[in-house]
C-alpha cells in the first residue's frame, strides 16, 4: 500500500500537505478540573508518495523507553526530510497513565486490551477508538514500542504474527536477535491493526519507568531498518549494522514461576542460555534458611526476568524462549549487546 500524495491527509482535524511537518494535539478527554488531555502527534509527510508508518509508545503509561526512542527518531532531521510517504509519530498514547507514572488508565483498564474501542465505551475504549480513527487506519504499517511491566526487565525482542509474509519480513529486518512468533490477543492494538490489514510489529525491551540506552538504541536502529525495508528512506547515512545479523524465531516460550514465597537470589541474567533443570536462582527466608531452588523446565534463552527479589508463590520470575539452537542465539545476543555498547 502507498499513499497518494495528491490526496488530502487529515489527523486530528489538521490537514497535512505533501512535504509538510505538523505537530498536532488530539483531544481525548478532560480531567476533573476540565483540563484538556490531548495525545501529541507529529506528522512528517514526504513530497513523494510511499508507505504511511505509525510509530507509537506508552500505550502503557509507565513504559517510557519508547518515548525517548521517538524523540531521537524525530531528531534525525536530515533523514526525515527525504522520506517517501508519511511518518506518524505518537510518543505518548496513554497520556493519563504517563502523567501518573502508571500502566493503566484512571478506569483501571489496560488500553492494550480495549482496541478497537468505541466512541460510547469506557475511557480506555474511547481513547483506543480515537487512536484507531486518527492514526492507525490511515497507515500502511505500524511499530508499537513497549517495555516489561513494573519490576521486570525484557531482552530487546520483536513480537509479531509471522503467518503474514510482510509482517515476517519486517520482523526479520528490525534486527534484534530474538523474534517471538506471538499469537494476537483479543483487544490488542496488534489485533486491531491486523483486522485492518496493517502489518505491525511490537517491540519489547527494558524496564518500566526507566530510560535504558542500549534498549533505546536498539529500537531506534530497528525503526530505521524497517523504514528502509519498506522504501521510506535510503540506507545512505543510516547505520543499520544490526540488521545484517541473523534474527532467531522462538519455537515457544514459558514462564518459570516461584515455587515458594521468599526472597530470590537470581543466578542468571537476561540473554543467558539455560539448560533443562539448570539452577536459575534460590529462594530463602529472612534468615537464609528454607532454601528452595528455582530451575529451568527446558533449554532456552532468558528473554524476561523479575527485578524485584521479594516474591510470592506463583510469581513469574524468568521468561524463557526455546529455539532449535539456543547456544547460537546466546552468541548472537552477546554480539548484539557488544554492538550496542560501541
Amino acid at each position: 500500500m502507498t499513499l497518494d500524495t495528491s490526496r488530502e491527509l487529515q489527523v486530528g482535524g489538521v490537514t497535512i500537505a505533501p512535504g509538510e511537518t505538523r505537530q498536532i494535539e488530539i483531544p481525548v478527554a478532560k480531567l476533573f478540573d476540565y483540563t484538556e488531555m490531548t495525545v501529541p502527534v507529529e506528522v512528517i509527510r514526504g513530497k513523494e508518495e510511499g508507505p504511511v508508518l505509525f510509530v507509537s509508545a506508552a500505550i502503557h503509561g509507565d513504559e517510557i523507553n519508547g518515548v525517548e526512542t521517538i524523540k531521537r527518531l524525530l531528531a534525525k532531521k536530515k533523514i526525515l526530510a527525504k522520506i517517501k510517504g508519511t511518518l506518524i509519530a505518537v510518543p505518548i498514547v496513554n497520556v493519563f497513565g504517563f502523567n501518573r507514572n502508571i500502566r493503566y488508565l484512571p478506569d483501571r483498564r489496560d488500553l492494550n486490551r480495549c482496541f478497537p474501542g468505541s466512541d460510547l465505551g469506557s475511557l480506555a475504549g474511547q481513547l483506543a477508538h480515537i487512536f484507531m480513527r486518527e492514526v492507525v487506519t490511515k497507515c500502511t504499517h505500524g511499530i508499537d514500542l513497549h517495555t516489561a511491566a513494573i519490576h521486570r526487565n525484557n531482552l530487546p525482542q520483536i513480537r509479531a504474527c509471522l503467518d503474514d509474509a510482510e509482517t515476517r519480513r519486517l520482523a526479520m529486518a528490525f534486527g534484534v536477535p530474538v523474534v517471538i512468533d506471538s499469537n494476537i490477543r483479543d483487544g490488542s492494538l496488534r489485533q486491531a491493526a491486523a483486522d485492518n490489514g496493517i502489518p505491525m510489529l511490537l517491540f519489547e525491551g527494558g524496564e518500566a519507568l526507566r530510560y535504558e540506552e542500549r534498549v533505546i538504541n536498539s529500537s531506534l536502529r530497528g525503526i530505521l531498518a524497517v523504514m528502509k525495508a519498506i522504501g521510506m528512506i535510503e540506507g545512505k547515512g543510516v547505520s543499520l549494522s544490526q540488521q545484517k545479523k541473523e534474527a532467531f524465531v522462538a519455537k515457544s516460550s514459558y514462564w518459570v514461576r516461584a515455587p515458594h514465597s521468599g526472597s530470590l537470589r537470581a543466578n542468571k541474567q537476561l540473554g543467558a542460555r539455560v539448560k533443562t533443570n539448570e539452577l536459575l536462582g534460590v529462594m530463602s527466608d529472612p534468615f537464609g534458611g528454607g532454601r528452595v531452588d528455582v530451575r529451568a523446565k527446558n533449554t532456552g534463552i532468558i528473554i524476561g526476568i523479575a527485578t524485584l527479589p521479594l516474591v510470592s508463590s506463583g510469581d513469574a520470575l524468568f521468561h524463557i524462549a526455546t529455539f532449535d539452537d539456543a547456544r547460537e542465539v546466546e552468541d548472537r545476543v552477546e554480539v548484539f549487546d557488544g554492538f550496542l555498547d560501541n
